[in-house]
């Protein structure tokens, strides 16, 4: 990025604040419509407190979504939609999918202002412009007061972060200068660019670098005194004054309805519970081309069910929105209940670099096996080993990608060569391979012997919960078998996968694969090096990385540390063309190298919607990052069509 000015040409000034329909002028709003983002070399500011007011309303100036340049249609207010969770804890992925952000991705993956009306970006200074006359879900104005605590109270404060502010923040290991210039204006400021800065912002995560000040300050005890805030977390039965304020602090998990929230709703149930309830909030800083506020739907119900019901109760017409917890070997059985129930069954491409990815361990503690892991032979022997054909046909259908774990055609980062590079099942050719590594010997089953004499068997750990995963292990079995490989899976609790990777105990790993595969040049590569915390593949680099030297070890081998270069170089760079080229080269070192073994992409994720639930596309990019699942879809715009059964009243 070069220095310039990043806005949301589509704000205007409101004439007035604080109606119930949340509604504003139609001619203001359609001030700037037809301009775009921008860049400009002479930034300029306007600033202006807005009046106290207790009444709700969009900020003078909201965020207006046009929502025709988008090929969907007005709406009008009102309704519940209704929703499944599998536990109580999974209300967390409102705050996901609701997508509510400073900075945040469109439809189309440009990065746009949200919360903010204006970011200006030159070198290493950002500047953020609050929106005149924002407010937070309790009346309270929403001002840089909100960014100074979040900066000064709880990122700087070791009660709250012993290893303070996220590594986002850091450049060259140094923290920014942090200026808040009035009340709607903070400016970030490091010596030279941080790219990492504005996408981390967008993350699926809301790293939230903001506070609701207002609520949480009688809890710290920088302004009460550590005495009065310890009682306090007594009288709750808590440790300490930081427990309490951690627990209150909650724009995250959504569990304290009391939390003032920037979200499009505020929670309204406490758990434990086995329904959620969520109301749409009042002041939130969106408005359509029509004038009026969004949310269109003012509540959101979750109802908790088994995971084993999920589908089940999807069929019976029991949620008019639902795609976490369906996977595609669910579409036969939600295809059946649709005519009944009034529902729709949209198949979203899942924007994944495989379904199935295996991660040998290359800083395994066992020595033949790191050793083994670290024979590039080795690892193109293995991959040349599956028969990707045949994981298609049987888990996707016939209907993925077949190749290496890299980024999708989607992406305008895309290369042929990173998919097929590797990737072709020629098992003949495996077998010479594991015997150019002198894997020649046998035992009485045919299983290849490691040169000290024991079978050549790998263990491979997964997550238990992860049934794709399993039943491509069970293939795999097969196909490695015939060149002499005996593959033996060992699922397990999540937890206890990750604990026993970053101790280097696992030999390899079955998981997903990359999950940012729709990348633009501006966002991080961090997941193709070490630098991503906790990676199958080097968990003792990654851990290295992490903790800036202090535990792990440092990577010894020349091509991976080519990977850190790499990402280095695109952490120094705001240009986007120098960070495509990086980003090519970093997938190209990959598909060489096959650190992560590819199986097949393509699945498809159900989106089921109700048939009178209006603004729900029929097909998009459906992913983790930087998707946000369907959060860059704008839930928010989601609306009854007129006449439908609204179900204003869940019982």
């Amino acid at each position: 990025m070069s220095a310039g000015d990043f806005r949301d040409d589509s704000s205007a000034s409101l004439p007035r604040r604080g109606r119930r329909d949340g509604t504003v002028s139609r001619r203001a709003l359609l001030v700037g419509l037809g301009a775009t983002l921008s860049w400009s070399r002479a930034p300029s500011w306007a600033f202006a407190e807005t009046p106290p007011t207790d009444a709700p309303g969009p900020p003078t100036k909201p965020a207006v979504a046009d929502l025709a340049a988008h090929g969907r249609r007005l709406g009008t207010a009102g309704g519940t939609i209704r929703t499944l969770i599998a536990k109580a804890r999974d209300v967390r992925y409102l705050s996901v999918y609701g997508y509510t952000r400073l900075v945040g991705y469109d439809a189309a993956l440009n990065l746009r202002p949200d919360v903010l009306e204006r970011v200006d970006v030159e070198g290493g200074r950002f500047t953020f412009t609050l929106r005149q006359g924002h407010r937070w879900s309790d009346g309270h104005p929403f001002t840089t007061e909100d960014f100074r605590y979040y900066w000064e109270d709880v990122a700087n404060e070791k009660a709250l972060n012993p290893d303070g502010p996220p590594a986002f923040f850091r450049v060259d290991g140094k923290l920014p200068q942090v200026e808040f210039l009035d009340p709607v204006t903070v400016r970030y400021s490091w010596d030279r660019p941080n790219p990492m800065f504005l996408p981390a912002l967008a993350a699926p995560r809301d790293p939230l670098i903001y506070r609701p000040a207002h609520y949480l300050k009688p809890y710290h005890a920088r302004y009460i005194g550590k005495e009065a805030a310890d009682a306090k977390a007594k009288a709750l039965k808590l440790r300490s004054w930081a427990a309490l304020h951690n627990r209150l602090d909650d724009n995250y998990e959504l569990n304290n309805p009391e939390c003032p929230t920037l979200q499009g709703w505020v929670p309204r149930t406490r758990s434990p519970a086995t329904r959620f309830r969520f109301e749409r909030n009042r002041s939130y800083h969106r408005v359509d081309t029509a004038g009026t506020q969004l949310p269109y739907v003012d509540t959101i119900v979750m109802d908790v069910a088994s995971q084993g019901l999920l589908v089940a109760k999807t069929n019976a017409g029991e949620a008019d929105l639902m795609f976490r917890g369906l996977t595609m070997p669910d579409i036969p059985s939600l295809k059946e209940g649709e005519a009944a129930h009034r529902y729709r069954t949209n198949l979203w491409p899942v924007a994944r670099g495989s379904e199935i990815a295996l991660y040998p361990n290359l800083t395994t503690t066992d020595p033949a096996w790191r050793q083994l892991n670290r024979d590039v032979r080795y690892r193109h022997a293995l991959s040349l080993a599956i028969d990707r054909r045949t994981l298609n046909n049987t888990l996707l259908f016939g209907l993925g990608t077949e190749g290496n774990d890299t980024i999708l055609s989607d992406s305008a980062l895309f290369e042929p060569e990173m998919r097929t590079l590797n990737a072709a099942y020629d098992p003949a050719q495996a077998a010479k391979l594991l015997d150019e590594l002198g894997l020649t010997g046998r035992d009485g089953a045919g299983t290849r012997l490691l040169p000290g004499g024991r079978p050549l068997e790998i263990v491979v750990e997964s997550d238990g919960e992860a049934e794709m995963v399993l039943d491509a292990l069970l293939l795999i079995t097969e196909f490695w078998r015939e060149v002499g490989i005996r593959l033996i899976t060992k699922p397990q609790e999540r937890t206890n996968l990750h604990r026993r990777s970053i101790g280097g105990m696992t030999i390899m790993v079955a998981a997903q694969g990359l999950d940012l595969a729709v990348p633009t040049a501006i966002m991080p590569p961090t997941e193709l090096s070490p630098a991503q915390p906790e990676h199958y593949s080097w968990p003792l680099w990654s851990m290295n990385v992490e903790s800036r030297g202090k535990s792990g070890e440092p990577c010894d081998v020349p091509e991976v540390q080519r990977l850190l270069d790499l990402d280095r170089q695109w952490r120094d760079t705001d240009d986007a063309a120098k960070q495509a080229a990086i980003w090519r080269e970093m997938l190209t070192n990959h598909a060489r190298n096959t650190w992560v073994i590819g199986t097949v992409a393509g699945a498809l994720q159900p989106v089921v919607g109700a048939d009178r639930l209006i603004n729900l596309p029929k097909r998009a990019l459906y992913s983790w990052e930087p998707t946000a699942m369907i959060g860059v879809q704008r839930l928010d715009e989601l609306f009854w069509e007129t006449g439908a059964d609204t179900r204003a009243e869940v019982r």
